[in-house]
């Protein structure tokens, strides 16, 4: 995926803004969809289309500051760039720390605007990449057996097949077994590449050396 896949979701209950906004992101070269409000948004975002939100701050029914958070409890990691025509200080500090990208004033600069929605956009790309190869690594791994995943979580730890036996209980043999099972139905051929997509996977690797 590139840049140019992403989408810009601009919300905001003027309308004079939100033709704005999405007559400068389409000249620009980006996909744009507009709402006018967060409940709006709400009602169409499919949860997983990489790109970002260009939100107004204060809004009716529910703020920009009540549609981030409702995007972070639903574990929704969408980049925002918060617009502000208010310049209110305690608001773009609790944007921020939320996990904003931006908080910028209303009127914004072009340029100064584009160059946030780029960046927004770069880290939802790289986010949206991550994500992929985490559930990619989750998928490989459960078709193990729960011993091949002893096994080779030991083996990712660097771990000699006498100490994997040793530790699980089972003789050499079995061990050896269970490793070239687990290796394979993953389509891998070192304790190297294992390590790498439990890493993946999120997975953390204890007692690695």
């Amino acid at each position: 995926m590139n840049e140019r896949d992403a989408v810009l979701f601009v919300v905001d209950d003027d309308a004079a803004m939100r033709r704005s906004l999405a007559y400068l992101f389409d000249s620009a070269g980006w996909t744009v969809q507009t709402f006018d409000s967060a409940h709006d948004f709400l009602k169409h975002y499919e949860g997983h289309v990489p790109g970002c939100l260009v939100l107004d701050v204060r809004m009716p029914l529910m703020s920009g500051l009540g549609l981030q958070q409702t995007l972070k409890d639903q574990g929704n990691h969408l980049p925002i760039i918060f617009l502000s025509g208010h310049g209110d200080l305690a608001m773009a500090v609790q944007a921020m720390k939320t996990g904003a990208c931006d908080f910028l004033e209303k009127p914004c600069k072009d340029q100064v605007l584009l160059d946030a929605v780029t960046r927004a956009v770069q880290r939802s790309i790289e986010d949206s990449r991550v994500n992929t190869q985490t559930r990619s690594a989750q998928t490989a791994l459960a078709i193990l057996t729960v011993r091949e995943r002893d096994v080779v979580e030991l083996m990712a730890a660097g771990k000699p097949n006498k100490i994997i036996a040793r530790e699980l209980a089972i003789s050499d043999k079995t061990v050896q077994v269970h490793r070239h099972n687990a290796m394979e139905k993953l389509g891998l051929h070192s304790a190297a590449e294992i390590a790498q997509l439990l890493m993946n996977a999120g997975i953390e690797i204890s007692g690695a050396h």
